[in-house]
Order: C-alpha cells, then structure tokens, then sequence
C-alpha cells in the first residue's frame, strides 16, 4: 500500500493466530476475511475512493489527502491528489509511477513478488499464504460495527511490520486499513465510497504521455 498507498497506494486495506510462525491462524479472522474476499471477488470492476492519513512515529499527523482507485483483474490505478499529487498506473505487465511535481514517469515491470502491497492483494485471498493473522475484536464507530484483524508479514524483508485491518461487520467490506512501517510512520486508508461495476476501459491502466506534455520518461525496465 507504501508504493499504492504514499506514492501511490494504495490504499487502505486487509489478519493472525500468535504472530508467530508455525502457529495456526486464527479460523475466526480468516471467516471474515473469506467473507471480504469472496464478495470482492464479484465485483467485475471498481472504482474506490479513499482517505489517505499519515502519521510519524510519534503519532503527529503529518497530512491527509484524498484518493482514487481503478481496479479490473490484475490492473489498476491509484491516484492521489494534493501534497503527493501522484498516480500509478498497472497493466498487469508494466508500471507507470507519475510525479506531477516534477513531470516526470517512472517506467519499470511489474513485480507481482515486490515488497509492497498492491490493491489487489489487500482485497483477495493474498492473506493465507503472505500473513499471520488474528482476530482482536469489535469496536464502534458510530453507527458501526468494526471487526480489528491484526496481520504480520510472513517476509520479514517487507517494508511494514504490521498491517491492521477494520472491517464493517455488516457490510462485509473494509471499511479502513492502517500500515506501519519500519520506520515507524503509520498509513491509515480509509474507504470513502466503492463501486463494484463502474464502467472502466482497460486504456486507463495504461499511461498515455499525449496526456501530459513535456513529461520526462525514466525508464527502468
């Protein structure tokens, strides 16, 4: 979610039975989570928009913007306004990172194995193999019932330590995720709204120079 979710995540969102290896996970995390990738699983394309607030490792708010995500298959597109002001692009084959401070693209292969959590893995099925995970209870949030899973990376090399992922018990959907990395800085995603059939062409995934002039390519591929 750093690279989808601080230049570009991703977003906010997705559990542990002792976060220790060789410990079974939790059976009642892993219900919700099923329930939550089961339903994803439906939604032929979506369109997500989110709060992106990140925090030091003392807890001060370093700033909070606003985001979008496209997602079909394998490809998606994150994109975030104001202090970022960045977006990602992903075929499934290629990614493009944008900087519109700097007008500038980054062009490298995608890595379905890379350090960092793409949307997709945080609404599907990655948990079973990639993560520890438990179940911490119920909390409210208003009107809502928020289910708190607590997951740890398997891969310790991982850019985060830990990821905590809050449920909306009835909807059966994220309703928000928060990353901590290693560093000790805190990323909480917070789903706005989501549509899970909103009309998305595949040329969306795909960065079209022609739309932004004079952009400088840096291609690492």
């Amino acid at each position: 979610m750093k690279q989808f979710l601080t230049a570009g995540l991703l977003v906010g969102l997705v559990t542990m039975g002792m976060a220790q290896t060789g410990v079974a996970n939790d059976p009642a995390a892993k219900k919700i989570l099923d329930g939550v990738s089961a339903k994803f699983k439906t939604y032929k394309a979506v369109q997500l928009l989110f709060t992106l607030k990140v925090e030091d490792g003392k807890g001060k708010v370093q700033g909070s913007q606003k985001g979008t995500v496209y997602m079909k298959g394998n490809k998606y597109r994150v994109s975030i306004a104001g202090k970022e002001n960045k977006e990602i692009f992903s075929d499934g084959v290629t990614m493009w990172t944008y900087d519109k401070s700097t007008n500038e693209v980054t062009i490298t292969k995608f890595d379905p194995s890379a350090k960092t959590i793409t949307p997709q893995s945080l609404l599907t099925n990655f948990y079973d193999k990639d993560f520890l995970y438990k179940l911490n209870g119920e909390q409210k949030d208003g009107a809502r019932t928020l289910q708190e899973i607590e997951m740890t990376p398997v891969d310790k090399s991982k850019t985060f330590h830990k990821v905590y992922v809050y449920v909306d018990k009835a909807r059966q959907g994220i309703y928000s995720t928060k990353v901590l990395d290693k560093n000790g800085n805190k990323y909480t995603y917070t789903v706005n709204s989501l549509n899970g059939s909103a009309a998305v062409n595949d040329q969306l995934f795909v960065f079209d120079k022609s739309k932004y002039p004079g952009v400088e390519e840096v291609d690492l591929r």
